[in-house]
């Protein structure tokens, strides 16, 4: 009996400020779903993960509402993402419904024509070709062109006088697209392009600044595998790049965009993937509600919330443009006035440029306990004004200015399968046909909710 009650008290916290919604013809919300720390760590399948994904889909294998995966991982093509997902879920995954931290690139068309250096493991140069990139130099083709770059290493140093190749063309921008498998010769390459202004064979005589520009993808400075502990992310790795550079030149390294969760471009492009998807369903209606779903506090939570603070803002914005007798068209500028610096840091917040379609009302951030973030060990403050990283180092990047209430998340649950649960009693749905199908834990749905 005393479970009972203590059930009931936790549910009383789920609905406290968050009412279900009712009378629903048709669920108008779609959900983004983090990949490593929510639905498997490392190459191992989180448990919970294949329940939920069972319940999304219908005896077809349609999904029931509108599913993309955002992940930050970027040394993979969506096409092999898509097939590993299918495998480790049991449910198909298409190439359309996966979002990798590079996949924005596609919208920064005016570096498509450039050359550009490439740095990352795994298919780089197929993954740079595949989002829009026509010149592209891989790391190891700057290594061959002057082999006398890279002597980290003593067993990679040339044992032989050699005479550099003059068949590269200068790099004219620098594409940082995930941690590498050898840091120290992509730290020295990257720098010594920068340093030379895209041409590493000559030598430095003047400090070329501004640089030529530099696009990083996955600022992720640690993630979750099989270990017990959180490892080193991309984020580590331009950590690095930046420290680096700044001690050799006295000058802050700087980006012309930062692309990946938790940038406003990840999630306008998200959006963009989810309203696809809700036309391959069959929708014809827009989808008004998206619910994010993480393990990250710093990527994850604040994005979404960061996220969130933009559509508001964009509603805002359109709705005083409306009241003056203007068009939506004149919200791209307006809104950019308004814009936060972390939007303006996350590079073009606007995927295709335009608001005539209907944007979300609100993104919801929902925090599972599987990954980065554990409850066991990072508590959450029993005040609701307190937040989760208030008394924490800032682990997010140093271009985004730290805002403590957007770690917040709106939501915190134990795994994925109680945060899909109550996304659906939230939309006044059920996951299963069957309610006594619906899983509960002793500690409850959610911990808390953020008004």
């Amino acid at each position: 009996m005393a479970e009972i009650f203590s059930r009931l008290n936790m549910f009383k916290l789920v609905w406290r400020g968050v009412k279900p919604r009712t009378k629903i013809d048709r669920s108008l919300f779609g959900l983004l779903f983090d990949i490593d720390g929510v639905l498997v760590r490392g190459r191992t399948p989180i448990p919970e993960a294949k329940q939920c994904f069972r319940n999304l889909v219908d005896r077809n294998g349609k999904y029931k509402v509108p599913v993309v995966f955002v992940t930050n991982a970027g040394n993979s093509l969506r096409q092999t993402k898509a097939e590993q997902l299918s495998h480790l879920l049991e449910v198909e995954v298409s190439p359309d419904q996966v979002m990798l931290s590079h996949s924005p690139l596609r919208v920064f068309t005016q570096f498509h024509d450039l050359c550009v250096l490439v740095s990352g493991q795994g298919p780089v140069v197929e993954v740079a070709h595949n989002v829009g990139f026509k010149n592209v130099v891989t790391i190891d083709m700057l290594r061959e062109a002057y082999p006398q770059l890279d002597v980290v290493d003593h067993h990679r140093r040339p044992k032989d006088e050699v005479t550099p190749s003059k068949n590269l063309p200068p790099i004219e921008a620098v594409i940082l697209f995930g941690e590498p498998i050898r840091w120290e010769t992509n730290l020295q390459l990257i720098v010594d392009v920068l340093l030379t202004n895209g041409r590493p064979g000559n030598p430095v005589t003047s400090l070329h600044y501004p640089h030529i520009p530099v696009l990083a993808c996955n600022m992720d400075l640690l993630w979750m595998a099989e270990a017990k502990n959180p490892r080193f992310g991309h984020g580590m790795f331009l950590v690095c790049l930046e420290n680096i550079y700044k001690k050799i030149t006295g000058c802050e390294l700087k980006y012309e965009a930062l692309i990946g969760k938790p940038s406003v471009v990840t999630y306008n492009y998200a959006e963009l993937l989810i309203r696809q998807q809700a036309e391959s369903l069959g929708w014809t209606r827009p989808v008004e509600r998206l619910y994010a779903i993480g393990d990250n506090p710093m990527a994850d939570i604040y994005g979404a919330n960061l996220y969130n603070r933009y559509l508001k803002a964009v509603h805002r914005t359109r709705a005083q443009v409306q009241a003056q007798g203007g068009s939506t068209g004149q919200v791209t500028g307006d809104l950019q006035c308004e814009a936060s610096d972390d939007d303006k840091r996350s590079g073009q917040v606007m995927v295709g440029g335009s608001f005539e379609h209907q944007l979300p009302d609100g993104c919801s951030s929902i925090l599972v306990c599987t990954g980065v973030y554990n409850r066991d060990h990072q508590d959450l403050p029993s005040d609701p004004e307190q937040t989760v990283t208030e008394h924490q180092i800032f682990h997010g990047h140093r271009d985004f200015r730290f805002d403590p209430s957007l770690t917040q998340p709106s939501f915190v649950v134990q795994d994925v399968q109680e945060g899909v649960e109550l996304v659906f009693q939230l939309e006044g749905k059920a996951t299963t046909t069957n309610p006594q199908q619906v899983r509960h834990s002793g500690q409850g749905l959610c911990v808390r909710t953020c008004p």
